[in-house]
């Protein structure tokens, strides 16, 4: 197998959308054709400065302990829908495409699986786009999967 097909690590960060299920499972399906680890991210948006106009001003400590908390509950119950499969978690809190590229490159992932919502025009602008982000940073390939009418079914 060539280095270019060698996929050890697997990042997936997760939003909790509706479609964050379907990426997960995507993931999985790669990560056992690959013999692969996977580790399920989340990314607590929060100021990078004490006023950051995108967030408004510094987050409160209690608050981030309640987002922290929730953000690992959420997590482990995104990875209790995969009974059997090895999903490493862990949550971060900054700017989410900044950490995501970050722990891309810390954690030496070969591949980062990651949703897109889609947004266009004005929406896009204002919201800007965390998966296109990570596309142009990201040490490693990144696969977007466009999460508009994304559902996960069961067999």
């Amino acid at each position: 197998m060539s280095a270019f097909l060698s996929i050890r690590r697997i990042l997936v960060p997760v939003d909790f959308s509706p479609a964050a299920p379907g990426v997960v499972e995507y993931a999985l399906d790669v990560a056992r054709d690959r013999g692969a680890e996977t580790t399920l991210l989340h990314v607590i948006g929060v100021p990078v400065a004490p006023f950051d106009p995108a967030y408004g001003a510094a987050a409160d400590p209690r608050m981030m302990v309640d987002l922290q908390s929730g953000a690992e509950r959420g997590l482990a119950d995104l990875a209790a829908r995969f009974p059997g499969a090895d999903l490493r978690r862990k949550v971060l809190a900054g700017s989410p495409s900044r950490e995501i590229v970050r722990e891309a490159r810390e954690w030496a992932a070969d591949l980062v699986v990651i949703g897109t919502h889609g947004r266009t025009g004005l929406r896009h602008v204002f919201l800007g786009s965390v998966a296109e982000n990570v596309v142009r940073l990201c040490p490693c390939p990144v696969l977007t999967l466009r999460l508009k009418g994304f559902e996960i079914e069961r067999l």
